[in-house]
């Protein structure tokens, strides 16, 4: 059912900005609610109305959209260490075998990319009137699944 519709103009020019959310995590999993920076990057834009992607530029980290309760926090580290558990075997990290995407001081995290599989690396979320169109109670965090390092965020602005 389509509550109201209102035409974006054509004649207007797309715009696009983009930044970089620098992080510091501090443990796995850990949920850190980067909304706020994100809507002040869209309140100090002159993008009005388009969308803002917030994409992780690591394979061990995610972005996901949720609410920040701290009860359903601990449910949601508690589902995603049984759904990939860093105890489990992965033959990822099997340095002995593995020849590929190696470095010096390679660790074991076989357990973080399959979490990161499940949970994503970006979303999207509509802007409307300078705003982000999220709900009453969602929230946007970046997931560390690995172990605590410096973290990159890509948050990019389209629209007009």
């Amino acid at each position: 059912m389509v509550i109201a519709y209102e035409p974006i103009g054509t004649r207007e020019s797309v715009q696009s900005s983009s930044f970089v959310l620098e992080l510091n995590t501090t443990a796995a999993p850990e949920f850190i609610d980067v909304t706020d920076e994100v809507e002040q990057f869209v309140w100090r834009s002159t993008v009005r109305n388009g969308f803002v992607v917030v994409f992780s530029r690591h394979t061990t980290a995610a972005v996901i959209i949720q609410e920040n309760e701290p009860l359903l926090l601990v449910d949601m580290a508690d589902r995603i260490e049984r759904f990939s558990p860093k105890s489990a075997h992965y033959r990822h990290n099997d340095f002995s075998v593995r020849t590929v995407h190696m470095h010096e001081d390679e660790c074991p995290n076989g357990h973080a990319r399959c979490q990161q599989l499940m949970l994503g690396a970006s979303e999207t979320i509509p802007v409307i009137d300078g705003r982000l169109a999220l709900g009453e109670w969602q929230r946007i965090f970046v997931v560390e699944l690995d172990e605590p390092k410096r973290r990159e965020v890509l948050v990019q602005l389209l629209g007009i």
